[in-house]
């Protein structure tokens, strides 16, 4: 992808905060955030940290993966200060080219270890789980797949759907591709293409089975949480089921933040890590509508959600999901 339509996706959508006290923050007080999180869940946390603070922060928009690729390019020379995603491949291809300052101790400190990259240079700061959202007109706990592992079955053809081009999907099988290996990850992925049917988007996919055109979807399950909290018009035909038992159906993805090794704003860029991993950044998390996990340590989540510690979920080291090797898996399997 060339650098001009990176840049012009990464600047989709930008908005500055300004500090709020002190009234005029000086330019060594501010941060910019190169941001493949969900933009109301990153602005309310820039807020919130700038009232806090006093450290003015800028936001450039854009997906996982675009922006990592975009960083990447830039090299010594990103304006960016800190990198937020939503899954954590993109953290890895980043940190794979040497690019992020390694996270302080302190911060680190505040989130368990499985919910951060094992060389300390980039650290959890939200969570998602893996689910099978279902029509429960047609499934119930009798008839509903025991293995992620089971939609690659026979029975399963025609009956369900999922979103393969997107980062969520993908960072999904690869967990799978660690937990398995190479030979059961491309096995499944052949029996997805015969037996699903590919949307769009999670929202569109959990749309689908609301509407009644499949009998099931493999998303995150915020999409359906905070769907709830609203109208619930896309998903009151729908429930969520758990696969846990360490299934790969069961995987939890983290949403990674870190510091770039170029920024000139390391101090602040450090402080709002530290921020967002405890109490102010985790509590928006608990008391806000993005229906993400909490993952700093003694940090309770919204309280809708099933607790994280009830998932069940594989151990996965998540510096180590190799996007790179999922999409080639993905593309010969003709999923992409």
């Amino acid at each position: 992808m060339k650098t001009s339509s990176l840049l012009a996706g990464v600047a989709l959508a930008i908005s500055f905060i300004a500090a709020s006290s002190p009234a005029s923050a000086q330019v060594k007080d501010s941060i910019t955030i190169y941001n493949a999180q969900h933009e109301g869940l990153t602005k309310e946390w820039a807020q919130a940290f700038t009232e806090e603070t006093g450290i003015a922060v800028t936001i450039r928009n854009g997906s996982d993966l675009e922006i990592g690729n975009q960083i990447v390019q830039e090299g010594a020379n990103s304006p960016a200060d800190v990198f937020l995603t939503e899954n954590s491949p993109a953290m890895a291809l980043v940190d794979g080219k040497g690019l992020f300052a390694p996270v302080d101790q302190a911060t680190l400190d505040q989130v368990p270890d499985g919910f951060k990259a094992g060389n300390g240079h980039w650290v959890g700061v939200a969570a998602r789980s893996t689910v099978f959202a279902y029509d429960k007109r047609k499934l119930n706990e009798g008839t509903l797949p025991k293995s992620m592992l089971d939609l690659a079955k026979p029975e399963w053809k025609g009956r369900w759907t999922a979103s393969p081009s997107g980062a969520d999907f993908q960072a999904i099988v690869g967990a799978l591709l660690q937990l398995k290996g190479e030979e059961a990850t491309a096995a499944w992925l052949k029996a997805m293409k015969e037996n699903s049917t590919s949307i769009r988007g999670n929202s569109t996919a959990m749309k689908a089975v609301n509407a009644g055109q499949f009998e099931g979807a493999l998303i995150y399950h915020y999409y359906w949480a905070g769907d709830q909290a609203k109208t619930g018009e896309n998903s009151n035909n729908v429930l969520l089921h758990y696969f846990k038992n360490q299934d790969p159906g069961a995987f939890v993805s983290i949403s990674g933040g870190g510091v770039l090794a170029s920024s000139k704003h390391k101090e602040q860029a450090q402080a709002f890590l530290k921020w967002v991993t405890g109490k102010g950044g985790q509590k928006v998390l608990r008391d806000g509508t993005s229906f993400e996990y909490a993952v700093g340590k003694g940090e309770a989540s919204n309280k809708a959600l099933i607790p994280l510690a009830d998932l069940q979920a594989p151990k996965v080291e998540p510096s180590t999901l190799n996007n790179a090797k999922v999409t080639d898996m993905m593309t010969a399997a003709g999923l992409l």
